[in-house]
């Protein structure tokens, strides 16, 4: 478990680097992101799920607020057509996550953990560990992008990583994007209950998961 968690860091430590970086460069904040989309949707709807999407998907390599843009798109397009703009977006980051750590994780791990039965041992820990990881994953940033790229490297095998990734990700985005459609300039509630409300039930799944871990450690 010590390895799994070391490799994590790691991983986490270099994504939270991207998102340091754009928030430096101060291209990819919030009011930016709301200026854009609005600017696209003076030229068709259509232009508006494109960016959400193509917001959404770089989220792998250039960390952006998916809970901030995925409300917007609920906002702009409306609750359904944000939700698919939504999904969409943070499917292709998850899965391409999935796919490069898949193709060179082993070689990364290697890297970093020399001893190869800690590496047998890291790839146990995920996969143990990893579904309920994944499904809690949208809690906090840059975590969503560490689980795809763990259940990749690890070899877990995709359909089951799809589903629990989309047991996490549909009704996060199905809030989001519903707050977004029934919020406005003037009453924004909504939007900041949903806010709320996903982080306190992410944070309250961390919360238990992490007692149960401590409960079989002590077993």
């Amino acid at each position: 478990m010590k390895s799994l968690i070391k490799v994590m860091l790691i991983l986490a430590a270099i994504f939270a680097t991207t998102f340091i970086l754009g928030r430096v460069i101060g291209i990819l904040t919030v009011e930016n992101v709301r200026n854009w989309l609005e600017f696209v949707q003076t030229i068709h709807p259509a232009w508006v799920a494109a960016l959400v999407i193509a917001l959404l998907f770089i989220d792998l390599f250039v960390a952006v607020p998916t809970l901030t843009i995925t409300i917007l798109a609920g906002f702009f397009l409306g609750c359904s057509q944000g939700f698919i703009a939504g999904l969409v977006g943070m499917s292709l980051a998850a899965f391409c996550g999935y796919a490069i750590a898949r193709r060179f994780g082993d070689r990364a791990i290697s890297l970093i953990v020399k001893d190869d039965a800690e590496r047998v041992a890291l790839k146990e820990a995920f996969q143990n560990s990893g579904p309920a990881m994944i499904m809690l994953s949208r809690g906090a940033p840059i975590v969503p992008e560490v689980t795809a790229c763990m259940a990749g490297a690890t070899r877990m095998p995709f359909g089951r990583y799809m589903l629990f990734f989309l047991l996490s990700t549909v009704p996060y985005v199905g809030v989001a994007a519903y707050a977004g459609s029934i919020s406005s300039v003037e009453s924004p509630h909504p939007a900041i209950f949903a806010v709320i409300f996903l982080y306190g039930v992410m944070w309250t799944g961390w919360f238990l998961f992490r007692r149960h871990q401590r409960r079989l450690n002590n077993v």
